[in-house]
């Protein structure tokens, strides 16, 4: 994997084969910031990185100027991972080890933006786990944005607050938003 832009950009990334993940392709990767590029001023938002697995995602926030970043992934050697790369690269990333749906559950922290990339393998039950826990607990500021990337075969166009998907390749983000009073049209 590489960085697509900003400080770090065409910056290699390498990491241990024996990590459980499936990093985001550079295409979707790219796709994804030229999107949340018109969007956001990645120098003034707080990202939230779940199933962070390698931290691909939160270097590329990184890189462009985001300073609050927390990655959360169950597993100690992504976690391993993502602060050894963080340091080399001296980005200010905060990591922990913890199981997802729990840290959703007692976290009260918001974020502009809530990334989450869990297995493609999830069932609908625990894909739909994630936007109900974060809208649930206000932890999505109110301009935010919560993305999930999921396989093809998948489809959330059904979960409360699912605004629209955009596909690569086999990868789908779907984009999900606080309810507000102007989308009743």
């Amino acid at each position: 994997m590489r960085i697509v832009s900003g400080q770090f950009k065409g910056r290699r990334i390498t990491a241990p084969k024996k990590l459980p993940v499936r990093p985001t392709t550079d295409m979707a990767k790219e796709a994804l910031f030229n999107i949340l590029n018109n969007q956001f001023y990645f120098d003034d938002i707080s990202v939230l990185d779940l199933f962070a697995g390698t931290g691909n995602i939160s270097y590329e926030f990184a890189s462009r100027g985001t300073q609050d970043i927390l990655c959360v992934d169950q597993d100690h050697g992504c976690i391993k991972f993502i602060n050894d790369t963080a340091e080399s690269f001296e980005m200010d990333i905060q990591t922990i080890k913890s199981d997802v749906f729990k840290f959703l559950e007692k976290t009260k922290q918001q974020h502009t933006i809530i990334f989450a990339d869990p297995p493609y393998d999830f069932t609908e039950e625990a894909f739909s786990k994630i936007p109900e826990l974060v809208f649930e607990n206000n932890l999505l500021e109110s301009e935010g944005l919560l993305i999930i990337e999921h396989s093809k075969h998948t489809d959330l166009s059904n979960l409360k607050q699912f605004i629209r998907s955009k596909s690569y390749g086999g990868n789908v983000f779907s984009f999900f938003e606080n309810e507000t009073s102007d989308e009743e049209e």
